[in-house]
């Protein structure tokens, strides 16, 4: 059995780096898109300005509501029906299918981001806010040097988890036609009639994630180094 799985990877080994490659790019870009736009959503969440609460509450409520594969399909299946949309510059973006992955695993993790350093913002102790502002810092200075890097501190071994979430979340790009790694492994499983380039595909899956594991908490030791163990 080992000597099968060892075989596939010695065939196959050039797809399955190509697929591997994929994956990492759509859990990164991903990742690190999702972070930027949870920032001003989880600002907005705690904002005492009711329209901006009520606008990123929605935003969460949508995204965290519906599955992702749904999502997934809306994105590059029910857009490309309307002729606005094919008409539009969006359509430079929804015509390639890693595009619209792209876009759906950013707008996705970034709404649960947005609830976890929603989260961290009201952990910050209220004293370092006001000290803060008796410093003489304004409100967006007080968020951008205070506020939001202790909340990404206090937030970060639960940001780390859905790092972790959004690699197998990326594996459903290959519903349309991504060739990540979960597509790359299904072709080779549907050639062959075998399912040893799954079991590959998850034994990678494991490697990556414990790696990736790993680098998520030497980050969050990094973030927070002041903080006594």
């Amino acid at each position: 059995m080992l000597y099968d799985y060892l075989g596939f990877v010695f065939e196959h080994g050039q797809a399955l780096v190509d697929g591997l490659w994929i994956t990492l790019k759509l859990l990164l870009l991903s990742s690190l898109g999702g972070f930027l736009l949870a920032l001003p959503l989880a600002v907005a969440r705690v904002s005492p300005n009711r329209t901006l609460a009520a606008l990123a509450r929605g935003y969460s409520a949508l995204f965290r509501g519906t599955p992702l594969l749904v999502q997934i399909f809306i994105l590059y299946y029910g857009f490309s029906q309307f002729e606005a949309v094919r008409a539009s510059p969006a359509w430079f973006v929804l015509a390639d299918a890693f595009n619209c992955a792209l876009l759906a695993l950013t707008l996705n993790i970034a709404a649960y981001m947005a609830e976890d350093l929603r989260a961290g913002i009201i952990g910050v102790p209220h004293g370092e806010k006001e000290a803060a502002l008796a410093y003489g810092m304004g409100r967006f200075g007080s968020y951008v040097h205070i506020i939001l890097p202790r909340a990404i501190g206090i937030a970060a071994p639960a940001l780390g988890n859905e790092v972790v979430s959004q690699l197998k979340a990326s594996a459903l790009a290959s519903v349309i036609t991504v060739l990540e790694m979960t597509g790359v492994a299904r072709r080779f499983s549907a050639q062959s009639y075998s399912t040893d380039p799954l079991i590959v595909a998850g034994l990678l899956y494991v490697a990556v994630t414990l790696l990736l594991s790993l680098l998520v908490r030497l980050a969050e030791r990094r973030i927070n180094c002041h903080q006594p163990r």
